[in-house]
Order: C-alpha cells, then structure tokens, then sequence
C-alpha cells in the first residue's frame, strides 16, 4: 500500500494542476466549445459543396471569398455586442444565427444568393467567439486565467480532431449530414449555455463599456501585439492552404495531406497537457518567443519536404510551435483588456484570425504563380524571426501588464 500511494498522488496532483480550480461557468464554455467543434465540419468543406451543387470555380472562389468577408465583419461586430448586451446574450445570439445562416447556404438556388448566405456564415461563424472568451475571462482571473484559456484551445482541437475523423465519411453519404450536424452542435452549445451560465453572468464591468473600439485603438501596446498575431497567424495559415498545394506540386497524393493533419491533431491533443505545467513557468512572453521561432521554422521547412516522412517531420516541428503557442497566447488579450472592453479585445483577436484567412491564401497564391514558392517559405521564416525580434523588445511592457492582472 505504501509503495501505491506516491504515484496516486503524483498522478492527483497533475490533474489538480492542469484541470482543477476552475469554476462551473469555464466547464459549460469548455463542453459547449468542444461541442460546438465536433459539429464544425461545413466551412472545410465548403469547396465540395459547392462543387455538388455545379458552381463553377470562379463563383466558388466569389463564395468563399464572401465567407471570409463575413468573418471579419462577424468578429468585430461580436466583441462589440459582446460588451454592449453582455456575454450571454451575445453569445446566444450568434448561436442561433449561425444555424440560420447555414440553412440559408444549404437551400440557396442561385449564387448571388449562396454568396449573400455565405456572408451571414462568416458574420454568424465569428459573432460568438467573443462572447465565449469573455465569459470566460469573466469566469477566472490570475494564473487560472491563463490555464483556462490553454484549456479552451485543447478544448476547439479535441473537437476540430474528431471533426475530421467524421467529416469524410459524412460527406461520403451527403452533404446535408454536414449541415445537420453543424446546426444541432451550435444548437446543443446554446442549450448548454442556456441551461447552466446565468443571465447575470458578465464580463467587468468599467469606463470602456460603451463605445466603439476607440479604447482599442489608444492602446498601443495592445495594437502592437495584434500586428504580430496577425504576422504568426497569416504564417501559421500556410499549413491549411500552402502545404497541400506543396504537396499536390510534389505529385504526392492527398492522402499525405491526411497524413499531416492526422499528426498535427495528435501531437496537440497530446502534448498540450504534458507541457503546460513545464512551460507556464517560464513565463509567457519568453514562451511566446519560443513558439513563434520553432513555427515560423517548422512551417518554412515545409519548403525542403518532398516525401511523406520529410512532411511529416516538418509538421512535428511546427506543431510543437502550435502547441506551445496555444498554452500562452490565448490569456494575452483577457489580460490587456480593461473593465468594460473585453469583448471588443476578444473581438480584434478573432479579427486577427479571420483576416489571416484570407492574406494566407492570397500570398500563397501570388509567389507560388509568381516568383516561386521558395520565396513563400523564406517569407515565413523571415517573418516567424521578426516578429519574435520585436515580442522580445515588448517583452518589458507586455509582462508590467500582464502582471496588473494576476
């Protein structure tokens, strides 16, 4: 019995660690955000939708365009409403546009039409995001703000990973599958949320509550750490969009594509609960530093791969980035958000990574038809750098600020 004793309480201590303290409002976030995920599977399957329904690639490329549109639009009218009607209400809101939204794309009989639909997507798809992260930085606050935000990212790829396990073999049997799953999923998220966050559940209340992003745009500091998100996201989006044009260059099959999302998912699934105790110490602008330098490498050697196991070392490489990026980033913008703005903080974000949606492919686009695509994945590494060059010189003013809200 003794002998059992110390590994019990080792594993105990892990777990309290990682999962404990946190209040009942995270965990309803938690659940539905990783609800909500699982059913996610119409955006990344849009293309092939669309071409079932006879749209040419022109007006595929138009309708997808549109859904990014949205999505910018979405975000920042969502952290807006967020600090205008509450977290909650905004948060339901989006819930049940975007299930309006999605029927209207599904039955939509002309394109003009698809591409008005796939606006309300993008604006819907983007409009709840902040509420989400509002209630939960309303939720917890200090060290466990920060843990529980790592938890809400191991939450969206726990969901994201089985998504595309299921994705395929839906849409294998018709894509109205994908639709219904996507609808019922925002549904059950706002039924979790209806059920168990009380109407009175807010984020602080403070002297930016009203207006516009004004508050935003004063804070320098703040405008400087969403210039380099944008830099790490627009880099970070070459592995949904220019690593599968590499490897269909490279004559490989799609399967090898598979075959990186399938590593990728894993190693952030897995990872992400062993590493955090070891690397919330080491504070979180120098991880934020780390990360950005092992990505932006992981993703430019992207550049040297041309078999499967050579692309799947490189997603090894950047998936640790992810990884370690997601522990730390995600608290950033709760923290630097005054009383009264954190919607519209949370909003920016999501701003940030709906743009980089677009910027990813357009880039990827012009230097692969242009000047090559080396100059793509020297472009990454050159960027990844950069930005960490410039985080580090922040690194003083990011941590007096981070360390108000601890």
């Amino acid at each position: 019995m003794l002998l059992e004793s110390p590994p019990k309480g080792r594993v105990r201590t892990a777990l309290d660690t990682r999962f404990g303290g946190l209040p009942r409002q995270f965990w309803i976030v938690a659940a539905g955000t990783v609800a909500n995920r699982i059913g996610a599977m119409v955006v990344p399957f849009i293309v092939f939708f669309l071409g079932s329904k006879g749209v040419g690639e022109q007006s595929t490329g138009t309708v997808v365009a549109a859904l990014g549109f949205g999505g910018l639009v979405g975000a920042i009218a969502g952290g807006w409403l967020t600090d205008r009607i509450g977290p909650r209400t905004a948060l339901l809101t989006g819930l049940v546009a975007a299930p309006a939204s999605l029927g209207a794309l599904y039955v939509a009989p002309t394109i003009p039409l698809m591409i008005a639909a796939a606006v309300l997507v993008g604006v819907a798809g983007k409009l709840y995001p902040p509420a989400a992260a509002s209630l939960v930085a309303g939720a917890v606050t200090g060290e466990k703000r920060a843990r529980a935000f790592s938890l809400i990212h191991w939450a969206i790829n726990i969901g994201a990973a089985t998504a595309a396990a299921m994705a395929g073999f839906l849409a294998a049997h018709g894509y109205g599958l994908l639709f219904a799953i996507d609808i019922a999923t925002c549904l059950v998220f706002a039924g979790i949320v209806l059920a168990g966050v009380p109407k009175t559940a807010r984020a602080a209340r403070g002297r930016a509550e009203r207006g516009g992003y004004g508050v935003l745009f004063a804070d320098r500091l703040m405008l400087g750490f969403i210039a380099l998100s944008l830099v790490n996201e627009v880099v970070y989006s070459l592995v949904e969009f220019a690593l599968p044009l590499a490897i269909r260059l490279d004559g490989l099959s799609p399967a090898v594509f598979g075959a990186t999302a399938i590593v990728n998912a894993a190693l952030v699934v897995l990872l992400q609960p062993v590493l955090y105790p070891r690397l919330a110490r080491l504070g979180r602008v120098r991880v934020m530093v780390g990360a950005t330098l092992v990505l932006s490498v992981g993703v430019a050697s992207t550049g040297l791969a041309d078999q499967l196991w050579s692309y799947v070392v490189t997603t090894v490489v950047w998936s640790v980035g992810e990884v370690a990026a997601g522990i730390v980033v995600g608290g950033v913008a709760a923290d630097l958000a005054p009383a009264g703005a954190q919607g519209r903080y949370q909003g920016a974000m999501n701003w940030v990574n709906a743009l980089s949606r677009m910027v990813g492919p357009a880039l990827t686009t012009l230097l692969f038809t242009t000047v090559g695509p080396e100059y793509l994945w020297w472009g990454a590494l050159v960027a990844g750098v950069g930005s960490a060059f410039v985080l580090l010189r922040m690194e003083p003013a990011l941590r007096e600020r981070l360390s108000r809200a601890a």
